[in-house]
């Protein structure tokens, strides 16, 4: 069981520690986040993201993935639910106006759960994160090393294990940044239509994007 070579493991830990640094809409998602609210947002938003990658993983072991893959209509209706929703969450950044931002009073709670919410559904909603799921793990499923369900599972959890160690230094750096900034309130502004604007064009990408 999960019986592999040194050669298969060292391939895929590099393409997924490559697959993690590279920048895509999730990483973005993140930092607009931790800009926006600290610390606090940033991880809130990380594991929104993880808990939706986790359930992409599941999807494509147990083989739900391949009917996004193979269905037009099911492609385009995820993503245009998806490109809907972050247009839906940039028009609320840009009317906040700095109310939701940095400049919020110690004391008060920020809506992580929220933020949370919003990690799971900028991950689910996105198709190209199935796909990509669907089209990388099997490449690592090998014959003999125990069911294939079992083996897919073992490398998308690996994958979330790999950013575990990418990308909370990234929130911290952004956090960090973000309580220099804390008692600006035109900054304050600027990051909220910064991160309006983001979701704006991330919503574009998604609705422009084909299978």
């Amino acid at each position: 069981m999960f019986d592999y070579s040194l050669a298969h493991w060292l391939a895929f830990l590099s393409a997924a520690v490559l697959l993690n640094l590279s920048p895509g809409p999730d990483i973005a998602f993140i930092l607009g986040h931790t800009m926006r609210g600290g610390k606090r947002a940033g991880f809130s938003a990380l594991f929104g993201v993880w808990s939706g990658a986790c359930l992409h993983v599941l999807m494509a072991a147990l083989g739900l993935s391949a009917v996004l893959a193979a269905s037009a209509f099911a492609f385009s209706t995820v993503k245009w639910l998806g490109a809907a929703y972050l247009v839906w969450l940039g028009i609320q950044a840009l009317r906040a106006g700095g109310a939701g931002s940095l400049i919020k009073a110690a004391g008060e709670r920020l809506p992580i759960a929220r933020i949370y919410r919003q990690g799971i559904l900028v991950s689910l909603l996105n198709p190209k994160v199935a796909i990509f799921f669907l089209a990388f793990l099997p490449q690592f499923v090998v014959e003999g090393a125990g069911s294939a369900w079992a083996q897919l599972m073992l490398h998308g959890g690996l994958i979330i294990v790999v950013a575990a160690f990418i990308e909370p230094p990234l929130v911290l750096l952004g956090g960090r940044l973000a309580d220099a900034l804390r008692h600006n309130e035109k900054i304050g502004v600027w990051l909220d239509r910064g991160l309006g604007a983001l979701f704006l064009a991330l919503g574009a990408r998604l609705a422009l994007s084909s299978r």
